[in-house]
């Protein structure tokens, strides 16, 4: 069973940093893009950031381009979103996605096979 922990969310003052963890329980881990997404209250999901299999390649909405820089460790199973000069309009629920056997980035939610329960991240301002 596939299961995508997410991890590193809070309450944090505009200006501020945190770092969110996504721990992915999936054999394929190495060969799978991974994505951040994130929904705010009232609003669609929208996408943040995705990560290659190999982590050369990133790529990020325009944003949270310069702010925040996604990250992984396929020894650990793992990817980071660090997240840096946090906004009020950063604040959303932020998911972890996988697709499995897919070597490139792609920033369209419906292109993911699984997806983490979220974890919730309040800029106060």
């Amino acid at each position: 069973q596939v299961r995508l922990v997410e991890s590193g969310g809070g309450l944090v003052q505009a200006g501020g940093s945190l770092r969110l963890s996504c721990t992915a329980s999936i054999r394929t881990f190495s060969s799978a893009a991974m994505g951040w997404f994130r929904q705010a209250p009232g609003k669609e999901r929208e996408f943040v950031a995705t990560i290659s299999w190999s982590g050369d390649s990133t790529y990020y909405a325009d944003s949270v381009k310069g702010r925040f820089t996604i990250s992984r460790d396929n020894a650990k199973n793992t990817v980071w979103l660090q997240m840096n000069i946090l906004k009020f309009e950063d604040t959303a629920v932020y998911y972890c996605a996988a697709r499995e056997h897919f070597y490139y980035t792609t920033p369209n939610d419906y292109d993911y096979d699984y997806w983490g329960q979220g974890t919730q991240v309040t800029v106060s301002s």
